[in-house]
């Protein structure tokens, strides 16, 4: 396990006047290329030489150094991280570096000054561990059953890991959970082994909204929690294959049902009703509070909650997103809520890196890493 003390000792090696934000070319690397450009930073992108065509064809959102690598599992080879370390690089954990890289093996292995709690990514990773943190937070969560015996209503079942929905289904009884298991192990797209960390949750009814915070130790405001503020950023909605367009299917006698899926293929901006905003910055301060007391000190920059608001209006919160969400791709040049905040255009990636340089500017960049 990599300790905070060897992270430190070389960050205190970094010149820290050529900074650079580094990550794996891939999820919402272009805002984080683009928005810490804004911010005067240089960039390294770690990429597979197939994925380089993409980020060269965008010249404003591309890095300006690669680290090439055969698969995004390598960087946590020392070559790669002293390469790294020599380019005095702070590199940005997003979704598909913890899925790739894998939360154990940064955790383990990887050496690099990394923004935010890395504990964060553990509480994330479990989902045993975030219900407990939610439940923390005193905010409502759906109902969860221990196992497929106790399926009594409409329920989805949830697989370990950041694969964008990948894998999940509904089911109403145990039977019907176990047809889908089958099925999917026939495919060769779940293990059976995979059941036993599943997640069942009854089936909420309502709006799927999914807000982008920010928690800044380096500014104060109205909004406060832990040592500094909750920014909301922006909200989105998740695009889902096929489950939000199979309304569009006519149903026909002698035909296999088509199975819903829910995998996330993109993302859409939504502004809330003013009168709902009290909630909603209430779910994210009570989450980052929980966060200091249970993985001190708590949830650092951004994460996002995904939730269901019902026809009472009411929020339940099912999971959240320890790390920058790629619903705030949506918002490069910010948001309908960041516009608020800030006097320049505000995205989630620029955000980062305004909080990295007031962290070098106050000598508290330490405080920022992990």
């Amino acid at each position: 396990m990599i300790k905070r003390d060897e992270i430190l000792r070389n960050l205190s090696r970094y010149d820290l006047n050529e900074t650079r934000i580094g990550t794996i070319c891939s999820h919402s690397a272009l805002q984080i290329f683009y928005g810490a450009r804004q911010e005067g930073f240089k960039t390294v992108g770690v990429c597979t030489p197939d994925k380089r065509f993409v980020y060269e064809a965008f010249q404003f959102g591309k890095p300006d150094d690669y680290i090439t690598v055969d698969e995004y599992r390598d960087l946590t080879k020392s070559r790669f991280q002293d390469e790294l370390l020599r380019r005095n690089a702070i590199i940005i954990p997003h979704g598909s570096f913890v899925e790739y890289v894998g939360a154990e093996n940064i955790k383990r292995e990887f050496y690099v000054p990394t923004y935010g709690n890395r504990r964060a990514l553990e509480f994330e990773g479990d989902r045993r561990k975030m219900r407990s943190w939610l439940q923390e937070a005193g905010v409502k969560v759906p109902k969860e059953y221990p196992g497929p015996s106790k399926i009594d209503r409409p329920c989805i079942v949830k697989f370990h890991g950041a694969k964008g929905g990948r894998g999940f289904f509904v089911a109403d009884s145990e039977e019907r959970c176990q047809e889908q298991v089958e099925k999917r192990i026939k495919e060769g797209t779940l293990k059976e082994s995979d059941l036993k960390e599943a997640t069942i949750q009854e089936l909420i009814v309502g709006v799927r909204y999914y807000p982008q915070f920010f928690y800044s130790l380096m500014f104060e405001g109205e909004v406060k929690a832990g040592e500094g503020r909750v920014e909301l950023l922006g909200i989105d909605r998740r695009v889902e294959s096929n489950v939000d367009d199979l309304y569009r299917i006519p149903e026909q006698q002698n035909r296999p049902p088509i199975e819903p899926s829910y995998v996330v293929t993109g993302n859409l901006p939504v502004v809330l009703r003013e009168s709902l905003l009290p909630k909603v910055l209430d779910l994210g301060r009570r989450v980052v509070d929980a966060s200091v007391r249970l993985f001190p000190p708590g949830i650092v920059g951004p994460f996002c909650l995904e939730t269901i608001c019902t026809d009472e209006l009411e929020f339940i919160t099912f999971e959240v997103s320890a790390r920058i969400v790629a619903g705030t791709n949506l918002y490069p040049e910010g948001s309908p809520y960041s516009c608020y905040i800030f006097s320049k255009p505000m995205s989630t990636g620029r955000r980062m890196a305004l909080e990295i340089k007031e962290g070098i500017s106050k000598n508290r960049l330490a405080d920022l890493l992990s």
